[in-house]
């Protein structure tokens, strides 16, 4: 995405929370992301051949889509400020592929939940810090087990992603 996706990674930090933060300012005029965004639409899911390489294509999807809604709307704080109370950003019309046009919440529950992979919950990026980091390249059918296995890996090895109890105030905290 942007120009070199190692280039728009970077350590983060947000109220003690180590991730990797993406730098959506660095694809706000890309010409690279333009290009994909196009490519996906005018790409038929119906060329995909085999699970691995549906599975690979759409959490890519998923993923893009979000950096998409974020650039969208950018400034932001966060994917949460885009939609409302009503429509939030997981059903704002996000981006098409072969001209159909998809929300998250239809990517990720209507196509991606029916793959029957648990391990989409660790890939699937929703722009949010107490989410699974965003890998630097896209997943691929051939590599796609390895790449699963390191996300769940990196994502439970963070003792600071995901939820958090606090004790004293016996609550769960969602970064």
């Amino acid at each position: 995405m942007g120009r070199d996706p190692e280039k728009n990674t970077r350590p983060s930090n947000y109220e003690g929370i180590g991730y990797d933060g993406f730098d959506y300012a660095a694809v706000l005029d890309s010409r690279e992301f333009d290009k994909l965004i196009a490519g996906l639409e005018s790409f038929s899911p119906a060329e995909l051949r085999g699970r691995d390489e549906s599975l690979a294509f759409w959490i890519n999807v998923y993923n893009i889509f979000a950096v998409k809604l974020v650039r969208d709307y950018y400034p932001i704080e966060g994917i949460k400020d885009v939609g409302g109370i009503f429509s939030p950003a997981w059903i704002v019309p996000a981006g098409k592929v072969g001209g159909k046009m998809y929300t998250l919440y239809g990517i990720e529950h209507k196509i991606l939940r029916s793959m029957n992979e648990p391990a989409i919950h660790f890939a699937i990026v929703c722009a949010s810090v107490s989410c699974p980091d965003l890998r630097v390249e896209a997943y691929t059918a051939s590599a796609l087990n390895d790449q699963l296995k390191s996300q769940i890996n990196r994502f439970l090895e963070n003792r600071e992603k995901g939820m958090r109890v606090d004790r004293e105030k016996r609550s769960c905290i969602f970064p």
